[in-house]
């Protein structure tokens, strides 16, 4: 195997509210003559994300190609699903893979996971965490959300509580994870870029957060812009940008763009929704 794993909420309104159509009108674009495979977000489905690498590990060995593939993980592995946890281990784990040679692992920073990380330093960053889906990965590490409106001690005892659990390993494989990756004319982002600006002038709040002024408006870059953080229904596949977030853990479909210069493939993994 190349990519190697043991064999293995959002309210529906909402949810659908941020479901944007599918379009097919792809432009050929460089990938530098390396063979990619983008994830979308994993949201603490460990079971998809095991049943996609043996998907994309399938993929590879039809191609019958010697070069090192590269696996780019988009963000928002934590969060909403029951296994965020796991799902960092075994982002650790294919980290540790690439070390030996077999592929080229690159993974981005999600507003999630920057979530997080903020809420490590500061307990009153918990309320708006636990209401997207925090809650569930302090379960995932043995640690009980509050209940109702606590009071700010409350969340700052939480705190300590998830810092104490929250193992070293994770934290510092979190604050190394990369906000941008450009393989020749296609550029990795978590949520999207602000249309007008180049490469260089990009924020880190917008490649985490950006929405409807990315999606909506043209980004004037001559790339192909590969991101997530926006469910929709079926993968996105424009001119100048490719949205692979098909909602994994309200959908029990988890999604891959395979790049190699030629027509994008979509390669996924589905399952019902973890209890």
């Amino acid at each position: 195997m190349i990519f190697t794993a043991p064999v293995a909420d959002l309210a529906s309104s909402m949810f659908k509210s941020l479901f944007r159509p599918k379009q097919q009108a792809h432009r050929a674009a460089s990938t530098d003559g390396r063979l990619l495979y983008a994830v979308g977000d994993v949201h603490g489905r460990l079971d998809l994300l095991d049943g996609l690498i043996e998907r994309m590990t399938e993929d590879f060995r039809t191609l019958g190609r010697q070069d090192r593939p590269v696996l780019i993980m988009l963000g928002d592995y934590v969060d909403r699903g029951a296994q965020s946890a796991a799902v960092i281990d075994r982002l650790i784990d294919l980290r540790q893979q690439s070390a030996e040679g077999r592929f080229e692992f690159r993974a981005l920073m999600g507003n999630h996971e920057e979530t997080l990380l903020h809420f490590l330093d500061d307990p009153m960053a918990g309320p708006s965490w636990v209401e997207y889906g925090g809650g569930e990965t302090m379960a995932s590490y043995g640690v009980q959300r509050p209940v109702g409106r606590a009071e700010p001690e409350v969340w700052e005892q939480t705190r300590l509580a998830f810092r104490a659990a929250f193992p070293p390993t994770h934290e510092a494989f979190l604050r190394q994870l990369e906000l941008m990756v450009v393989y020749g004319d296609h550029v990795f982002v978590h949520a999207g870029v602000r249309p007008g600006l180049p490469l260089e002038r990009q924020v880190a709040s917008d490649l985490l957060w950006i929405r409807n002024e990315f999606l909506d408006n043209a980004h004037g870059l001559d790339a192909v812009v590969v991101h997530g953080h926006t469910p929709v229904e079926e993968v996105f596949i424009g001119r100048r940008r490719i949205n692979v977030d098909t909602g994994a853990y309200a959908t029990g479909v988890l999604t891959a763009v395979r790049l190699d210069g030629g027509e994008p493939k979509i390669i996924q993994f589905s399952k019902a929704r973890a209890a």
